[in-house]
């Protein structure tokens, strides 16, 4: 990987770059230079089907002004724009400044659409039909990767669809979430619960929590090592919004359902991330995204 992470390619590039061009150069230097052995006609001596000789004219004055021309606008190409390793070119171009630049031009361009939509609630925004075509749209393009095109989510990611939120359902904080993104981070408990027999055991004893199928009497035995969980999911098993942390006492799993698998939560642990999104989405557009989101599970017309 280090070859990835390193400036060894830029390098490579920009040396093989510099020495074609030199040896286009050369070539053209010596083609002009050299003298061929020739017969007193002006021949090679080469000679096909019988009559057809190859003569050792010059080249043509237009072609080897066009091959000086290709070099020269390679060069001058060069010291303009990057191309060179880390030499960025004397006009500072970039395909990322490029790629802001019209992307700047477009948010510009949509502004008063939507200060418009900012100045309304989010509930407002959410009920709007033109403000949710755009949600809409903004929710395919930025979200529908990882929560599905339905909203609905997958094992490891979260359905937004539903009542349930980890961190929190409120306008508020699902524009936090947006802006800011949110990792969520499941430990490795199996060393603070106890042994593999202490793991099954809360392990069925959170499948209860939920009146989901389990094995009552590990169950209760587990009750008393949830105490290690109940430091983030609470004593209740309900969770905790400020942590991001899962509530145990429904039937939402969005890791898996089970003993294997709570077993192996315990064991393992998990890590989730929801990138950011404040750096690629404007204000704007972010207050129509997250009233698309709200609506998604608070307005019937959205269901």
């Amino acid at each position: 990987m280090s070859d990835f992470t390193s400036n060894f390619w830029s390098i490579y590039v920009a040396g093989i770059t510099a020495v074609s061009i030199l040896a286009c150069a050369l070539l053209l230097w010596f083609s002009g230079k050299a003298k061929a052995m020739t017969a007193n006609d002006n021949t090679t001596g080469h000679v096909w089907d019988g009559d057809l000789r190859e003569m050792n004219n010059p080249l043509p004055r237009w072609w080897v002004w066009l091959f000086i021309i290709t070099i020269v606008f390679g060069l001058v190409y060069l010291a303009m724009y990057p191309g060179l390793g880390n030499f960025a070119g004397k006009l500072g171009w970039s395909q990322a400044g490029q790629y802001k630049a019209e992307v700047d031009k477009g948010n510009a361009e949509v502004a008063p659409l939507y200060a418009k939509f900012t100045a309304m609630p989010v509930d407002a925004v959410s009920r709007d039909p033109q403000a949710r075509a755009i949600g809409e749209r903004l929710f395919m393009n930025n979200c529908s990767q990882c929560h599905g095109s339905d909203a609905r989510g997958s094992k490891g990611f979260p359905s937004l669809a539903d009542a349930d939120w980890l961190w929190g359902g409120a306008p508020e904080n699902i524009k936090e979430t947006l802006h800011k993104g949110r990792i969520g981070n499941m430990p490795p408990m199996a060393a603070a619960v106890g042994s593999a027999d202490d793991v099954k055991n809360v392990a069925n004893y959170v499948l209860s929590l939920s009146n989901s199928p389990h094995d009552s009497v590990r169950a209760q035995l587990g009750k008393e090592k949830f105490a290690v969980c109940a430091a983030c999911h609470g004593p209740d098993g309900k969770g905790m919004q400020a942590l991001g942390s899962a509530n145990l006492t429904d039937s939402i799993w969005l890791h898996g359902f089970g003993e294997a698998a709570i077993t192996a939560m315990i064991n393992e642990g998990k890590m989730n991330q929801m990138p950011a999104q404040g750096d690629k989405l404007t204000e704007g557009q972010i207050h129509v995204l997250a009233g698309y989101v709200w609506g998604l599970s608070n307005n019937s017309q959205a269901k």
